[in-house]
């Protein structure tokens, strides 16, 4: 079985500016993009649906919350380096701003979405809220399942069926886990992902639990390495 890094990216600064935490610097980003590009072939979560047989060196690039930023510092590198990503969409603030947060990251517009490269860039759900579903009751899922269906309806949107879970959060204790699987299966979600830090065996096992590999701001190019190779790691 090859292995599948995902990773998983929020907030991006200028070239020299903060990165730490959720946030990574344009200049990191690029040394990370362009050791990704020398090294890994990238595909889109679509693309694994349909393959059963991906190079050994594989990888998936992901970005939760469609900010602004990402669109300003992370899409020039993502088209320097021919690199695909795939970027979570939180619905409801489209055009607004992280307001789960402390609404200081303005999110794209739908006109913003529209115009992405869909040759590099897949779109696929990140909730409608941005609410933790283990929190959420069955009738407050499917309505926020409808809702990004319909935002997605009436903008014209082309978007995968996968889910990033906000937080990462979803029911992992059973019965509670099963059920859950079952509204994202009734709800027409092919694929889901969470965050866990260690490397996916492909073909994925377990569709609706795979695992991204956070990357904070403060990694170093060598500690990247080691996180895309081993996913977590214990001795850091």
């Amino acid at each position: 079985m090859a292995k599948l890094p995902v990773l998983m990216y929020h907030n991006v600064s200028a070239f020299n500016e903060k990165s730490k935490g959720l946030t990574i610097s344009q200049q990191k980003l690029e040394e990370q993009f362009s050791y990704i590009a020398y090294k890994y072939t990238t595909f889109h979560l679509s693309e694994l649906e349909k393959n059963k047989n991906i190079p050994e060196k594989s990888i998936v690039i992901t970005f939760d919350d469609v900010t602004v930023n990402q669109l300003e510092f992370a899409m020039p590198l993502l088209k320097k380096y021919n690199l695909k990503a795939t970027f979570f969409i939180p619905f409801n603030y489209v055009g607004k701003s992280d307001l789960w947060n402390e609404g200081s990251e303005p999110i794209m517009t739908v006109e913003q979405l529209q115009s992405l490269d869909s040759e590099l860039i897949e779109l696929s759900y990140h909730s409608f809220m941005h609410r933790r579903y283990a929190q959420m009751s069955d009738e407050e899922i499917n309505e926020d399942f409808k809702n990004c269906n319909d935002f997605i309806s009436q903008n014209n949107l082309e978007v995968y069926p996968a889910v990033a879970y906000p937080y990462g959060n979803y029911p992992k204790k059973e019965p509670a886990k099963s059920h859950f699987k079952q509204l994202l299966e009734q709800n027409g979600m092919k694929m889901a992902l969470k965050i866990g830090n260690r490397i996916n065996a492909f073909p994925l096992k377990e569709k609706y639990e795979i695992q991204r590999i956070d990357v904070k701001g403060e990694y170093s190019l060598f500690k990247f390495k080691l996180k895309l190779k081993f996913g977590k790691l214990k001795l850091f």
